[in-house]
């Protein structure tokens, strides 16, 4: 089922592109995950985000990685922790893989 929307709704989402800078267990979410920090330049700053990627990536190899993440969102209190953004991803399953830009870019800019 496909939802059709316009490309105002669509320029309403705002995606851009961060690194993740920090990552944390989370024992106490209900869903294994990552607490992550994510620079996205100086405009944006560091903003949050629980993040479940816990099946495909380990926190060590996560710090320096490039994401994208909607950044306008409303924050979301999950647990005792303040989501700020949405790091988006492919599901299969229990499985996500994280988006990535193909090459480094500059934090903070904006996917179209």
């Amino acid at each position: 089922m496909t939802n059709n929307l316009s490309w105002n709704d669509f320029e309403k989402v705002d995606m851009r592109v961060g690194t993740i800078i920090e990552v944390n267990d989370f024992p106490e979410a209900r869903n294994p995950s990552y607490q992550l920090k994510i620079d996205f330049g100086p405009e944006l700053g560091l903003k949050k985000s629980s993040a479940q990627i816990t099946a495909l990536y380990q926190k060590d190899e996560l710090v320096g990685k490039q994401v994208i993440a909607v950044v306008n969102f409303p924050k979301k209190q999950i647990g005792p922790f303040m989501s700020e953004c949405l790091v988006l991803g492919a599901v299969e399953g229990k499985s996500v893989t994280l988006l990535q830009p193909g090459k480094t870019v500059e934090n903070g800019l904006r996917i179209l």
